[in-house]
């Protein structure tokens, strides 16, 4: 295959001498056994305009004051006003806007005029139910001190309506967090913005009305509820040739299972030489979106490129994961996230169902197993222009849970980093340029399951999938997309040409040697199609600039991807 450096077969206990002279070479990148699900920025996040905030909420009409109590001489002198329960803004900014009535003779209307004033600057700040009130007081008619009693609203309740299956706090607690008191018009906005992005919600809304006390304010929210269940089928030939390029893929979800915001999704995929079953959950735990996700993945595959077909190469594996992920901030623009994953994945391969040591690190009975940490930050920065988005992700392999331990590397004992950015800018309507980069650095030497790949459409595209497996790696892509074609209202056809890099190479201790060459270029076009949100399309040609060996006959050898996604029940 394409860049496939050789190790020598590897004689496993119990074959004997039916094996032993075996005169072939096992290619590192043949191993059937898949490697761990990675976490990528591959899918480019569109820049798109917030929600417009007119109709999420609309500006209420400021509450009646109440009438000022007590009696009052038909004009007095104010020497200071002292102003009581503020928090937000405080007594040198009112003392300012209020300076105008001071040492003058006031009229009673002017009197009123005061808390008009203070009034209109919390209004101003987006303090929208707040304002100010002159309790009942004794007046002197000269150098009086008039005191100034500041009511800082709230929300007294949040009513949700049109919900069917969502529970209903999962939109009021969301909401609480941005209807602190004093209540905030831009920060409640905001929060309904948010939750208008949330794939749950179709479609929301708010009416503030007066509440049964003073500066308390009722919020009824109208939900409309978005489609929830689906079915994604795809088919691609993104995966490796020695297990069968061709993938046909069913994935079944359910976006709001148990009415909470809960996901749980099946998968089955499924090649020429593999079968792979996966499923997942995620539970959010808290209103800021922090949630608990749990994954399995079991896979069996077998060897089905010539001319290793003919030794009946097989591979099972599974793997378990748990997540805890919490964003720290979440706003419309911005967004940063920390998360930890405690994963354990194990893989065993056999000849002629004879446990069999392919691949560095294995045991005596081809036995892989790794249990590791991996703890991520996530960071997004978006506007109507453009979006840029990193991960980082530091990665401790340990030695537990049955992990593979050897006297040497490589084994579970690993310390690694992975870094992914993307940055996406709108060039004009409907054109955009799309830059991206991979990184991983290790320690030491890596079992197969945790290496760097590099060849395929989502890394190195005129290169077959996974060309190279090695400790470290660098990718790097840029692509412009702009319109060919429009279908209705909704289809998009878009010509995307490109440019991919890569360099790899292993850690001074790993048994397979750097491949040569190490560094890759590849150039070449695309077309993405778009049909609305129920199916989209896209093909590569990518035409390698540095050359490789290559054996294979594939759509891959040639520098061919695609693949079809197409969405039921959406």
């Amino acid at each position: 295959g394409r860049g496939e450096s050789s190790s020598p077969l590897l004689a496993g206990e119990g074959l004997g001498e039916r094996f032993a002279q075996i005169p072939i070479t096992i290619p590192p990148t043949l191993d059937p056994s898949p490697q761990r699900p990675i976490e990528n920025l591959s899918q480019p996040q569109i820049p798109t305009p917030a929600p417009p905030s007119e109709e999420l909420i609309p500006t209420p009409i400021p509450p009646t004051p109440e009438p000022m109590p007590g009696e009052i001489p038909e004009t007095i002198t104010v020497k200071e006003f002292d102003f009581e329960d503020n928090t937000v803004i405080t007594d040198a900014e009112l003392a300012e806007v209020t300076a105008k009535f001071l040492n003058r003779s006031l009229s009673f209307a002017e009197v009123f005029e005061v808390r008009s004033v203070i009034t209109k600057l919390y209004k101003e700040r987006g303090y929208i139910t707040s304002g100010a009130i002159i309790p009942a007081q004794t007046f002197q008619p000269v150098d009086g001190v008039v005191k100034i009693k500041i009511i800082e609203g709230g929300l007294e309740s949040i009513n949700v309506t049109g919900t069917e299956k969502l529970n209903p706090e999962y939109i009021r607690s969301r909401i609480a967090m941005g209807a602190g008191v004093p209540l905030n018009r831009t920060k409640l906005i905001e929060v309904l913005q948010l939750l208008q992005l949330d794939p749950l919600i179709a479609n929301i809304s708010g009416e503030l009305a007066a509440g049964t006390r003073s500066g308390a304010s009722v919020l009824t929210v109208q939900v409309e509820e978005a489609k929830t269940f689906f079915i994604d089928l795809s088919s691609n030939n993104n995966r490796s040739p020695s297990i069968g390029t061709w993938e046909r893929e069913i994935t079944m979800t359910e976006a709001n299972f148990l009415g909470n915001g809960d996901r749980l999704s099946f998968g089955y995929s499924h090649t020429e030489g593999s079968n792979t079953f996966d499923a997942s959950y995620i539970y959010p735990i808290n209103p800021r979106n922090g949630t608990l996700s749990g994954r399995v993945n079991f896979g069996f595959s077998n060897v089905v490129e010539p001319p290793f077909d003919r030794i009946d190469i097989d591979a099972d594996s599974q793997y378990y994961e748990l997540t805890w992920r919490q964003p720290l901030r979440q706003t419309l623009n911005r967004e940063f996230t920390i998360g930890v994953t405690a994963s354990h994945q194990s893989s065993n391969t056999t000849i002629f169902n004879i446990p069999f040591r392919l691949s560095p690190g294995a045991d005596e009975d081809g036995g892989i197993s790794v249990t590791a940490l991996r703890f991520f930050t996530e960071w997004i920065n978006r506007s109507n222009k453009e979006v840029f988005s990193a991960r980082s992700q530091f990665t401790l392999g340990l030695g537990i849970l049955g992990a593979t331990t050897n006297d040497s590397a490589p084994d579970s004992n690993f310390l690694s980093w992975r870094g992914q950015t993307q940055w996406v800018r709108l060039l004009g309507k409907e054109t955009l340029l799309i830059l991206g980069g991979d990184v991983q650095l290790a320690t030491s030497p890596l079992l197969r399951l945790e290496q760097f790949g590099l060849g395929g459409q989502d890394t190195l595209r005129g290169y077959r999938q996974s060309s190279f497996l090695t400790d470290n790696g660098l990718s790097m892509s840029g692509e412009l997309r702009f319109p060919l074609f429009h279908f209705g209202d909704n289809g998009l056809l878009q010509l995307a040409p490109f440019v991919d890099a890569g360099m790899v190479w292993n850690n001074s201790g790993n048994p397979d040697p750097d491949p040569d060459p190490n560094i890759l270029v590849s150039t070449g076009l695309g077309l993405r199609l778009n049909l609305g949100s129920r199916f989209s399309a896209r093909v590569d040609w990518g035409i390698p600039l540095v050359d490789v060996n290559s054996s294979g006959d594939t759509l891959q050898e040639d520098g061919f991807y695609f693949s079809v996604n197409y969405r039921l029940f959406n």
